[in-house]
């Protein structure tokens, strides 16, 4: 059971790096001026980056308990999708959406604990 929470984890910290590069496709892919394109890229991830941390990672400086970051990493997941459904990436989109589901209902099932700290039941 230990080896599926792990593995739930790695999937998880694979959608969080795959939810930034979404938003920076998604930027640097907008039909805009190319400084435009290029502040959109940079700038889209960083403020994801910044809303993980505050919320939705195990050590965020606002915590919202298992639920809350279940269901806002889910959020943050399904607009990553909805960024690669834009660009016509739909294979793609739907992939990573249901994989965003099952971890999300994973970490529901199976609360996740602060690294270092004994997984609980």
């Amino acid at each position: 059971m230990d080896a599926l929470r792990v593995g739930n984890l790695a999937l998880r910290f694979i959608l969080e790096l795959a939810a930034l590069a979404a938003f920076a496709y998604w930027g640097a892919t907008t039909a805009t001026a190319g400084v435009t394109r290029i502040g959109l890229a940079i700038a889209l991830p960083s403020l994801l980056a910044v809303v993980w941390g505050l919320f939705i990672s195990p050590k965020a400086r606002i915590p919202t308990g298992a639920f809350g970051r279940a269901f806002l990493g889910l959020i943050v997941f399904l607009v990553a999708a909805a960024a690669l459904w834009c660009r016509d990436r739909t294979a793609l989109a739907m992939i990573y959406g249901s994989l965003a589901v099952i971890s999300s209902m994973l970490i529901l099932v199976w609360p996740q604990e602060a690294p270092g700290a004994p997984l609980t039941r």
